[in-house]
């Protein structure tokens, strides 16, 4: 269970931070880790999952997902997966007040996700 530690309507939903603060980013590992970037994953939709970094190699536990392409992210945040389903949820969280510093003004949890196999991979239209 992770908490929401920043909506920015239009542009992404963060979280990750186990104390809820939004200032915190220790990975499992201890410390922080590299960017694995890849030229074939962009921020092309909405509802793709990335790490936030506080700069190059700097991922720890805070990861966002956004709300709209944001192609000024393409190669500065490590996509690891998207959103295949729930985008009314997303949606609910997006329309959700927030604070001038964009927090939450309600606390919102992520409970559960379901992984899939190949989350990011395109399918055939």
């Amino acid at each position: 269970r992770t908490l929401r530690t920043r909506v920015i309507k239009g542009f992404m939903v963060q979280g990750g931070d186990r104390t809820g603060t939004g200032k915190v980013s220790e990975s499992i590992w201890g410390g922080k880790f590299s960017d694995e970037i890849s030229d074939s994953l962009k921020f092309d939709r909405n509802g793709v999952l990335a790490m936030a970094t506080s700069g190059p190699d700097k991922n720890g536990s805070q990861f966002f997902i956004t709300l709209a392409p944001a192609p000024h992210l393409n190669h500065t945040c490590t996509i690891f997966g998207r959103v295949l389903d729930g985008f009314d949820t997303l949606a609910a969280i997006e329309k959700t007040p927030v604070s001038s510093t964009h927090r939450p003004t309600t606390d919102i949890y992520l409970q559960s996700i379901h992984i899939h196999a190949n989350p990011i991979a395109d399918q055939a239209t």
